[in-house]
């Protein structure tokens, strides 16, 4: 227990520290297409062990979230996003559990899903914090072409940084 412990808070801080050092910094080089976000910290969210409490999951959504916030200097969003993500988490996992159901001592990762299943469960969860992130820093569905812009772009980039990190990191916990 104490070990799970261990690993997932240095996960916290390893996707902590690569979110608010390095992709907070990438710019595509390009100043008018500013529709580029990597937000690799979702990561931690969705890799949190199974048998995790809901209201833990959520707790440790928003100190993440907020953590990243103190960082970007935005009032909330990163958290707000984080907290939904940390929510929609336990309806994906709900919906996509096989017939035997889930081992409650493992966490969801490519290694014990598969790959097209941890695929998919990245790609809903990420897609869903990119939507719940945009719509909140816009505060505005006005400019509804450029956030579905961002969140297309930033999904699919991020969604293939999480795919490298879980191919050359391969997590069993």
């Amino acid at each position: 227990m104490s070990g799970l412990v261990l690993i997932n808070g240095m996960r916290f801080l390893v996707l902590l520290l690569v979110q608010v050092l390095i992709f907070k910094r990438l710019n595509p080089g390009i100043e008018s297409f500013n529709y580029l976000q990597v937000l690799l910290y979702p990561l931690f969210i969705m890799l949190l062990p199974l048998r995790t409490p809901s209201s833990l999951v959520l707790l440790l959504s928003f100190v993440l979230g907020l953590s990243v916030d103190v960082f970007y200097d935005s009032p909330g969003v990163h958290a707000g996003a984080s907290v939904f993500t940390g929510f929609l988490r336990g309806i994906v996992l709900h919906q996509m559990e096989p017939r035997g159901g889930y081992s409650i001592n493992f966490s969801p990762t490519k290694a014990r899903m598969g790959a097209r299943r941890f695929a998919l469960y990245s790609g809903l969860l990420l897609t869903g914090h990119l939507i719940f992130y945009f719509s909140l820093e816009a505060f505005s569905f006005a400019q509804f072409g450029a956030l579905a812009l961002s969140v297309l772009v930033s999904a699919v980039v991020t969604w293939a940084f999480i795919q490298a990190v879980m191919l050359v990191f391969n997590p069993e916990t």
